[in-house]
């Protein structure tokens, strides 16, 4: 991989000709591949070559989401500072960065997403929130994360559960009485 970072760069700064460089569908992979192992320092030299920060993978993943529901923060930072849209949600389930680091329990993560401005109260294709994920998964730190940032506890889903629903029916009445 250190060899066709170094072949990316060349070609960047004009000391190496394009031929260098692997195909633009390879260095769209490179980008999916960096951001899923957390490999912030492929980041820029992809970049330079020409990389889609927001493009989907094969299953219908954004460099954003796969960095952070893989837990690499220093990337998930390095993606927004660059342009990736941390919004977008992924392709098929309609679930965002947020929602995967709730499923996941990556609160940094789920702090520097919240940052970045979008819609606290984003819904996948079954109508679900972050929160709801967050009360799924008793992630505590980011219920109080998200409550804060304004995420709305009464909403309720395709099949009519709300956050403090989901939080009961997985037994944890303390989170669920805290969403009421």
């Amino acid at each position: 991989m250190l060899s066709l970072i170094a072949a990316m760069l060349m070609a960047a700064s004009g000391t190496a000709t394009a031929d260098a460089l692997p195909s633009p569908e390879r260095r769209q992979e490179l980008l999916f591949e960096a951001a899923r192992l957390g490999r912030t320092d492929m980041i820029e030299p992809l970049l330079k070559a020409g990389v889609d920060l927001d493009r989907y993978d094969s299953r219908g993943f954004t460099p954003l989401i796969l960095a952070a529901y893989s837990g690499h923060f220093d990337t998930v930072e390095t993606l927004i500072d660059a342009g990736a849209n941390p919004c977008k949600p992924d392709a098929n389930q309609g679930n965002t960065a947020q929602m995967g680091v709730a499923f996941k329990g990556e609160d940094a993560i789920a702090e520097r997403l919240l940052k970045a401005g979008c819609d606290v109260n984003a819904r996948n294709n079954a109508g679900q929130t972050a929160l709801m994920m967050a009360a799924l998964f008793n992630r505590t730190r980011q219920i109080e994360l998200l409550l804060g940032a304004g995420a709305d506890a009464l909403i309720a889903d395709a099949s009519g559960r709300t956050a403090s629903s989901v939080a009961q029916a997985q037994g944890n009445e303390a989170v669920a009485s805290k969403l009421r």
